[in-house]
């Protein structure tokens, strides 16, 4: 039986090579993310995803989170357990604020841990994730009061947190939100209105929950610049730090989903009893852009997420792949036993689903690590350079890692055959769970219209240009190595960066003139930049390994495995960026046509 295995060998030559781990070690507040300390943690991460979080998986799918009369969530059996254990463990906390408990590890290592959540068991990696992003918000732009009451429960874990944006008439159209919220004599507020789509807006696992909501003033302008950000937490939370009265916000109903059944994902009722208690964070009307703190790092924690299932899609192809045997295999003795892993397609698509994992994984950490240097450089020029880069690639890890995760999945049931279309085997799952990876956070139409509109179009590509400049390089330096699959790579990639750079171009000079032309080809162009930035990425990892068997260092097996996944992607996906540069600079016409003719 397929077992999740952290790809712990991957995992630190992307970190150490790629990402610069050593280099982090060394920014302020990181001097604990030592080699060695990262290698323990991984590895005992690698632990508790393999023995604990990866048995639950099929068990969380089969019998989900139930509601109950009282209006509680009764969660799968064993995730109450699981939690528990991982909140003791010091999980939680991995990367947040040693202020409020938490263990201060860069975002980097945060990555790579977060990806062994969602590879095991992405319904159980959804609540930390979320509880992740609460915190950042609060800390960032929370009274002190507000912090010293929540953020220490948080972080241990003994209190998770919530994103409440949607409503069922505005959808991602948050200058439609209804919810209001009225002040009141002693500084709260009383919050009123309803959320759908709450992941873990009820459950079992503490016994508070701190949901951050959207909501209007009664004096606010309308639109996006008329929304405030409050906590309502499901307790109220006395002087002393106890729990009292529960707060008026009750779990309507569950979501019956397509896949994540052991999330439990809400429709929650605010103020049916009088008005839920609610705390102001910051400023009134400013709620938007303090919420898109927490936004952003979800995006990224999504991205993760389509990472994770693609790696473990990849897993359970290829252990299947290995044991089972049907038809001849070309070029294999006439009465061998061989695998299918040995039919040239079969290894095809299992090559494709591990090159495609490595691309997007590296692409993944290389942004983790632009964050720390962000938030950590002492260099206020690398600072700025850094979050531009950071600010960039987020649309492009959330919307192109779970493109990719959620078709791996289902080349995971290709390799299966007909037993991947049944659920005994394990794979469909993946697909069911990953299907909502590219819709929650932003779909994958809003993170390729941030990425236009908002990453390219503010700065007229300025930091899109700089990419382009770095991924050039990279191309210059395999083609110097003098070694014939890095010379084919390089060529390969030379032309997704010429790509990438003429539809980069083309967004450009005509967003401003010509906006619906541009739109109307963006998610192909956060694919294009999706797969050029992730080609580039597996073309430094096979100039390092390069390096490294030419000075016969490391382990020569793998070395040369990260050679050939570089250039089969450089083959098999980056030769792609042609067509999509055409469908950006020329097909958009067609839509926009067809459209006015036929819509």
């Amino acid at each position: 039986m397929s077992q999740y295995r952290a790809p712990l060998a991957d995992m630190q030559f992307v970190m150490t090579e790629l990402a610069g781990l050593d280099e982090i070690a060394k920014l302020p507040g990181f001097a604990d993310a030592t080699p060695d300390t990262v290698a323990a943690i991984l590895e005992e991460a690698g632990k508790f995803a393999t023995d604990v979080l990866d048995p639950l998986n099929v068990v969380g799918d089969r019998e989900g989170a139930t509601r109950r009369e009282d209006g509680g969530v009764t969660t799968a059996s064993g995730f109450k357990d699981a939690y528990e254990q991982f909140c003791e463990l010091g999980w939680n906390g991995l990367a947040k604020s040693p202020d409020f408990g938490g263990q201060g590890m860069p975002h980097l290592v945060a990555a790579a841990v977060d990806e062994m959540w969602n590879g095991s068991n992405l319904a159980f990696g959804l609540c930390p994730m979320l509880t992740g992003g609460a915190i950042e918000a609060i800390e960032l732009n929370g009274s002190d009061a507000l912090k010293q009451t929540y953020l220490p429960k948080m972080v241990a874990g003994e209190w998770t947190g919530t994103m409440n944006l949607t409503e069922p008439q505005a959808g991602s159209d948050l200058a439609a939100v209804r919810t209001k919220a009225v002040p009141q004599a002693d500084g709260s507020y009383k919050v009123y209105g309803s959320k759908i789509f709450i992941t873990y807006g009820e459950h079992d696992y503490t016994d508070n929950i701190v949901h951050l909501v959207l909501a209007r003033t009664p004096d606010a302008p309308p639109g996006t610049k008329g929304i405030s950000l409050f906590v309502v937490p499901k307790f109220l939370v006395n002087a002393d730090g106890s729990l009292g009265a529960r707060n008026d916000v009750r779990c309507v109903s569950l979501e019956h989903k397509l896949g994540i059944h052991a999330s439990p994902t809400a429709v929650l009722a605010f103020g049916d009893g009088g008005g839920a208690i609610g705390y102001l964070v910051g400023e009134e009307n400013h709620g938007l852009e303090y919420m898109f703190v927490m936004m952003n790092l979800a995006r990224f924690g999504v991205g993760m997420q389509g990472v994770g299932v693609a790696e473990r899609a990849y897993q359970r192809a290829v252990a299947y792949a290995r044991e089972r045997v049907q038809g001849r295999v070309v070029g294999a003795p006439k009465d061998a036993a061989t695998g299918i892993i040995g039919h040239p397609d079969v290894r095809r698509m299992l090559l494709t689903m591990r090159a495609s994992v490595e691309a997007a994984r590296a692409l993944g950490y290389v942004t983790a690590a632009a964050l720390d240097r962000a938030h950590r450089h002492p260099d206020a020029e690398t600072r700025k350079r850094e979050l531009a880069f950071a600010e960039l690639m987020i649309p492009i890890v959330k919307g192109w890692s779970t493109e990719m995760g959620q078709e791996m999945a289902s080349l995971g049931v290709q390799v299966h055959g007909g037993m991947g279309f049944i659920e005994e085997t394990g794979a469909a799952q993946y697909v069911r769970d990953a299907r909502i990876t590219t819709i929650y956070e932003g779909t994958t139409g809003i993170q390729a219209n941030d990425l236009i509109g908002r990453k390219i179009g503010r700065d007229q590509g300025k930091a899109l240009t700089a990419a382009v400049a770095s991924m050039r390089e990279v191309t210059r330096a395999l083609d110097a190595a003098g070694n014939a699959d890095l010379k084919a790579i390089a060529a390969r990639l030379r032309a997704g960066v010429d790509a990438l750079e003429e539809a980069g171009r083309f967004v450009v000079s005509k967003l401003q003139t010509e906006p619906r032309a541009v739109l109307a080809g963006a998610v192909p162009f956060l694919e294009l930049a999706g797969i050029v930035c992730g080609g580039a990425q597996l073309g430094r990892s096979a100039l390092v390994a390069a390096k490294k068997l030419a000075a016969s260092e490391g382990d020569a097996r793998f070395l040369r495995a990260k050679v050939a996944t570089a250039r089969h992607f450089a083959d098999h996906c980056v030769t792609h960026a042609a067509g999509l540069r055409d469908t950006v600079v020329a097909g958009s016409a067609a839509v926009l046509a067809l459209a006015d003719e036929q819509f």
